[in-house]
């Protein structure tokens, strides 16, 4: 199986970076997670996008707040798959950041999740992967047929409280 590579522009990004990396474990995925700015590691940064597919990567993951330049300086990269994760900061709430993500030129592409949405990010690189693999294809039916029946289990208590 392909691995997902997830990138953040600063160790201050983890917090939120830890929940896609929970996601892709419960899916038994494998990922790799590092630490590389935009700005202040720019030559790292490009060298592991420009790496990426012949390292096993079928997906990379880019986390980053505020001016949020990761995802498209690692989509420039490679022609891999891009999710970017705009992350929250104290300026601005992170809209900085989701527009720095989606806002990319024509040519390359950046797929971009909500501000914070790390389990979107992990679930998307899943469905990516999923297209080439029946099993994991399984798992995210399993997955979402187990969330579906979470909602109906609570929506089942609060009918009877309240009803």
């Amino acid at each position: 199986m392909k691995k997902v590579g997830i990138i953040m522009g600063s160790a201050s990004d983890l917090p939120i970076v830890q929940k896609a990396v929970d996601t892709l474990r419960q899916l038994e995925i494998p990922c790799e997670v590092h630490v590389y700015s935009a700005h202040r590691t720019p030559d790292e940064a490009r060298d592991f996008a420009r790496s990426a597919r012949d390292n096993g990567f079928g997906v990379l993951i880019a986390a980053a707040g505020m001016a949020a330049h990761l995802a498209g300086a690692i989509a420039a990269n490679t022609t891999l798959p891009v999710i970017g994760i705009p992350c929250k900061s104290q300026t601005l709430d992170g809209i900085d950041a989701l527009l720095s993500t989606v806002q990319m030129p024509s040519g390359i592409p950046v797929a971009t999740v909500a501000i914070n949405g790390a389990v979107n990010a992990a679930l998307l690189s899943a469905q990516i992967l999923a297209v080439t693999d029946a099993q994991l294809a399984e798992k995210l039916d399993k997955k979402r047929a187990s969330d579906a029946e979470a909602v109906l289990k609570k929506d089942a208590e609060i009918a009877a409280e309240l009803n």
